[in-house]
C-alpha cells in the first residue's frame, strides 16, 4: 500500500475531518472512498468514449426514430 501526502487549504481539511467524524470513519478511509468514486466515474467516462468512437451514427439515429414512433403511438 502506498502512502500519499496531499496539500489542501485548512478549511477544506477541517471540513473533510468533520465529514469523516460524522460518518464515524477515518479521514484516510473517507479519502479512499472518495477516490474510488472518482476513479469509477473516470472509468465509466472512458468506456463511454471508447464505445462512442466505435458507434455507427446512422444506427443510433435510427434507434431514436424508432423511439419517437413508439412515443407517438402512446
Amino acid at each position: 500500500m502506498k502512502k500519499l501526502t496531499i496539500r489542501m487549504p485548512d478549511d477544506k481539511a477541517s471540513r473533510l475531518k468533520a465529514r469523516a467524524k460524522s460518518r464515524k470513519i477515518s479521514v484516510n478511509k473517507l479519502i479512499e472512498e472518495l477516490s474510488t468514486i472518482a476513479l469509477t466515474e473516470y472509468n465509466a467516462q472512458v468506456r463511454f468514449e471508447v464505445r462512442a468512437a466505435r458507434a455507427d451514427a446512422g444506427q443510433g439515429l435510427a434507434l431514436f426514430d424508432e423511439l419517437e414512433k413508439l412515443e407517438l403511438a402512446d
